[in-house]
């Protein structure tokens, strides 16, 4: 349930500019998600979450700088999402993966088992085939948000 929330929690503060902790419990509770306040300011200290100005001047939540720089090295490295049973593959660009795999390894992705790279590509052991669904789709979305 932790890891359901922290990824939802990620997800809300990437779409839309959250400022309060109320208007992000309200939020979660849209996707079916209900917390407390109490729970909520745990949540945010152990995703490290800041409140910095975005372009407009308004202070939101920010994810915190490891998450930022995976999906910057994922948009940049990967090529190809795919998953088989319980594993997902991601096809780099040569000599990508490595730095691309730690990257990934340090956000908490809920259902990784572990993680392995190569030159190009990337080993995702997740803990069932909706999991690795799941989190291809998560993948498939940043790198081609408009499909």
């Amino acid at each position: 349930m932790k890891n359901r929330r922290h990824e939802a929690i990620i997800e809300i503060i990437t779409e839309k500019a959250v400022a309060t902790q109320e208007l992000l419990i309200k939020l979660l509770a849209e996707k079916g998600i209900k917390t407390t306040q109490a729970t909520l300011s745990r949540d945010i200290q152990q995703l490290s979450l800041v409140k910095q100005r975005d372009e407009n001047g308004v202070y939101r939540y920010s994810m915190p700088a490891a998450a930022a720089e995976e999906k910057s090295l994922f948009e940049e490295a990967v090529i190809s999402v795919d998953y088989a049973m319980n594993t997902i593959v991601l096809k780099c660009r040569a000599g990508m993966a490595q730095g691309t795999c730690a990257a990934i390894d340090s956000v908490n992705h809920q259902g990784v088992v572990g993680t392995i790279a190569g030159d190009d590509t990337i080993f995702i052991l997740v803990r069932s085939e909706a999991d690795a669904k799941k989190l291809s789709k998560k993948f498939r979305s940043e790198l081609f948000p408009r499909r």
